[in-house]
């Protein structure tokens, strides 16, 4: 649909205004003689409902940063199996590699997300079982 009937808006002032502010020789001089009383009332509820805000932003961020450790962490996990599956195809096991699977393993922290944790318990199963097989698993 095409509407052809309307101006477009060319700025905020009319063409009235712009000769009134051109054609006037007097400019906006501050009194500085006289104080102003300062009000008494404070504006509380405003201040309030920013708080608020910064708060569910600070929130927000948090559980952000929760996630990405909790990826960063499943990502880490997945790439140590893939070196210990290489190394199993070589034929040669680091010992200090198994250690720090292990504690990999040990050091995890909840995300906060159920979908997340779900997906880091199925990774870290699969540690589990792979240190098991190995022998380097006691729990």
């Amino acid at each position: 649909m095409r509407i052809t009937g309307n101006k477009p808006i060319t700025g905020v002032q009319g063409k009235s205004a712009r000769r009134q502010a051109s054609s006037g020789t007097d400019q906006f001089t501050p009194d500085l003689g006289n104080d102003a009383p300062q009000s008494a009332q404070t504006a509380g509820g405003t201040a309030i409902q920013g708080m608020d805000a910064l708060l569910a932003l600070q929130e927000v961020d948090e559980r952000a940063a929760r996630r990405s450790r909790a990826a960063r962490h499943g990502h880490s996990l997945l790439d140590s199996l893939e070196t210990v599956r290489a190394d199993l195809l070589a034929g040669v096991i680091s010992e200090d590699r198994l250690e720090a699977l292990a504690s990999q393993v040990a050091n995890r922290q909840s995300s906060g997300d159920e979908q997340i944790d779900s997906v880091l318990d199925e990774i870290e199963l699969r540690v589990k079982v792979e240190l098991a097989k190995l022998g380097r698993f006691a729990e």
